[in-house]
Order: structure tokens, then sequence, then C-alpha cells
């Protein structure tokens, strides 16, 4: 049923934007059915779960699928951080060869990202709107800051769940899901900053597309942990979760510093190199 959601979800997309009109709310209606599945899916797990007919091979195989699930979303990232080292190493270079600079594009220069200016890009052959780079100070550093406190705030209600402090529990979790909530609205303004101010746009060649990407993949990813973690300090709230048997608490923890890794990576290789 999951599956069938997805279809109609892809399918919209892929009509709505080659001008079918029909595709938006076949994506709608896909994306309604498919949150709808899961909401059930889970509800049951849930209740399967406190219901105690959940036993260690359950519980094992929880941790392997979790443990593959965030395996593939560290290959995803992988593809992405090398299309950005191989634009930069590989192909802005070999276009500014000798062979290629007259043929392909007259007056390429070989830098990345091809600024004429600190921070002034523009592309030599006109194709390209002038933009400027984005720095890591201060949107990105804040955020980081909030990454990396909110990873601190997540693992003291750890220590605190396993303690059986419940309240102490909910509190930091609370502060967890309003770092996540505050991440976004940064990034949110940074966007908003790069797109109007600093006229740097997905189309802008090949430092704003892989920009972006990284950066807006990256958000969804917290979007998703921070949607996790409010529904595991709901969860808490109700009195679900032990401190023998927690693992959709583990679960999303996981989740969140794994997005915590590969923020770090961002911050070093898009926004200070």
């Amino acid at each position: 049923m999951a599956a069938i959601g997805l279809f109609f979800v892809i399918l919209g997309a892929s009509q709505w934007i080659n001008g079918a009109m029909w595709g938006k709310w076949c994506l709608f209606i896909g994306l309604i059915w498919w949150l709808v599945v899961l909401f059930r899916w889970f509800g049951d797990a849930i209740r399967e779960s406190e219901g105690g007919l959940y036993g260690r091979k359950i519980d094992l195989s929880y941790r392997w699928s979790m443990s593959w699930f965030i395996f593939s979303e560290v290959m995803f990232f992988g593809a992405f951080f090398t299309a950005l080292w191989w634009a930069r190493v590989h192909s802005v270079p070999t276009l500014a060869n000798l062979d290629n600079a007259s043929l392909i594009w007259p007056g390429f220069l070989g830098e990345w990202p091809g600024s004429h200016a600190p921070g002034a890009t523009a592309s030599p052959a006109g194709t390209i709107e002038p933009f400027q780079t984005v720095g890591p100070f201060w949107l990105p550093t804040i955020n980081t800051a909030l990454l990396l406190t909110s990873g601190v705030t997540l693992t003291i209600a750890h220590h605190a769940l396993l303690a059986g402090q419940r309240a102490r529990t909910i509190a930091f979790m609370w502060a967890t899901v309003l770092l996540g909530v505050i991440f976004l609205g940064v990034q949110g303004y940074e966007y908003f900053h790069a797109y109007s101010d600093l006229n740097l746009k997905l189309s802008s060649g090949v430092y704003g597309s892989t920009f972006y990407l990284l950066t807006g993949f990256h958000g969804f990813h917290v979007l998703v942990g921070m949607l996790m973690l409010l529904v595991i300090t709901l969860r808490l709230m109700k009195g679900h979760f032990s401190p023998q048997q927690h693992f959709g608490f583990e679960g999303a923890a996981w989740y969140w510093h794994f997005v915590d890794v590969v923020w770090l990576g961002l911050y070093i290789l898009v926004y200070w190199m």
C-alpha cells in the first residue's frame, strides 16, 4: 500500500513538472495515501510493542533495518559529495585546459567557483548571471552550533531515559525538537538571502546546483529527523518506552546523530572550501 502511494507521488511529480496539471493532484493524492498508510502501519507497530508482543528477535530486526536504512542514506550523501568533488577537481580544470577552452567554452577560467572578484562569480560566456558565493559566517556557523547543541541535548535525554527520569527526558527532547525547528528557520532565511541578495540560484552553474542539492537534501533530512523526534517526544509523554525497551527512541537518535555528522561535512566542504 505504501508503494502504491509512492508510485502516484512520483507519477504526479514527473507529470506536473512537464506541464500536466493533473499531475499536481496525483502527487497530493499519492502523498496523502502514503502518509495515511504510514500512520496506520506505525500505529499498529506501536500498539504491538506496548502490548508486549515484541521479543528479542523483533528488536534485533528493527536494529538491522535502521542500520541498513542509515547506510543507504550514507550512500546518498556519498554520491552528492562525490559530485561536488568531481566538479571541482576534474570537470572545471578539464574545461579550462587548452584543448577544451578554445572549442567548448572560450574564455572559461578554471577556478572554483570561477570568481573574478572576492565572492563574485560570473560566466565568461554570459550564460549564467553574476552571483555571489555563500561563506561560513554567520548563518551556517550558527546552524552548526544549533545542530551540535541538539546532539548534546538528545544524548542527555537518552541518559535520563536510561536512568528512569522521564520528566528530564521529555524536557531535553523538547529542547532537541526546538533546536531542529530553529535550524530549519535559519536555513530558510539563508536561502532567501542567497536568492534575493546574492542572486544565487539553482541555475547558477555547477556551484549553485551542488550548493542547493547538498544543503537542501540535508535540510529535508533535518525535517524528517525533527518529525521523528517529535513523535518520540509525544510517545514519551504518553508513557511509552522504558529504560530496558526503547528502540524507537534509539533509532530516531541514530538518525539525528547521522544528520549532525553529515552537516559537519557540508559545513567544511561547501561553506569553507
